[in-house]
C-alpha cells in the first residue's frame, strides 16, 4: 500500500544567498511505496514527491522544481534515480460565477542529477490512467484510519 513520510507545507531555499531568491513553499507528499513491510513487488521506483502549489508562495513549483527535487532528495535522504517526482494541478474555476474550468491533472517531472543537484527539469503530463492511481493513493492515505470495536 504504502506510507507518506510527509504531507505537509514544505519551504525550500532558492537561489541568491542571504537575498533569499527563489525560495517559497509548496504542499508536499512523500510516499514510501515499500513502507509497509510486505514481501511483494518491488518498485522501480518506490518513492513518490507530490507537490502542488500553495496560494501564499514567493514561487511555483514549475519554476523550481530543480531546487524542490534536490531538496526533498537532501532531507528524506532519497535516492534521486528511484523517486517518481510529480507536479499536482487541482481543478481550477474560474469567471465571473467560476463557470469556467482547468482540469486537475500530474505532471511526471523527470531530472538531470548532477552532484547532488536536480537539473534540466523534462515535464510530462501523465494519462489518465496513471493520474487516477495517483489520485486513488493520495485520497487513501490522507483519510483517517477507521477504528472499530471489538
Amino acid at each position: 500500500m504504502g506510507l507518506f513520510l510527509y504531507d505537509d507545507i514544505f519551504a525550500w531555499e532558492g537561489w541568491g544567498g542571504k537575498l533569499k531568491l527563489g525560495h517559497g513553499k509548496c504542499h508536499l507528499r512523500v510516499l514510501d511505496m515499500e513502507a509497509d513491510g510486505e514481501e511483494r513487488l518491488r518498485y522501480l521506483r518506490p518513492y513518490i514527491a507530490i507537490v502542488t502549489d500553495v496560494t501564499d508562495s514567493q514561487m511555483s513549483v514549475k519554476s523550481c522544481a530543480g531546487h524542490i527535487a534536490t531538496q526533498v532528495v537532501r532531507s528524506f535522504k532519497l535516492d534521486p534515480q528511484r523517486l517518481l517526482y510529480l507536479e499536482h494541478y487541482p481543478e481550477t474555476r474560474y469567471g465571473v460565477q467560476g463557470e469556467h474550468q482547468i482540469a486537475e491533472r500530474f505532471e511526471a517531472v523527470e531530472f538531470t542529477w548532477h552532484e547532488g543537484h536536480a537539473i534540466k527539469p523534462r515535464g510530462r503530463v501523465l494519462k489518465a490512467p496513471m493520474a487516477a492511481k495517483i489520485k486513488e493513493l493520495m485520497e487513501l492515505l490522507t483519510k483517517p484510519p477507521i477504528l472499530t470495536s471489538k
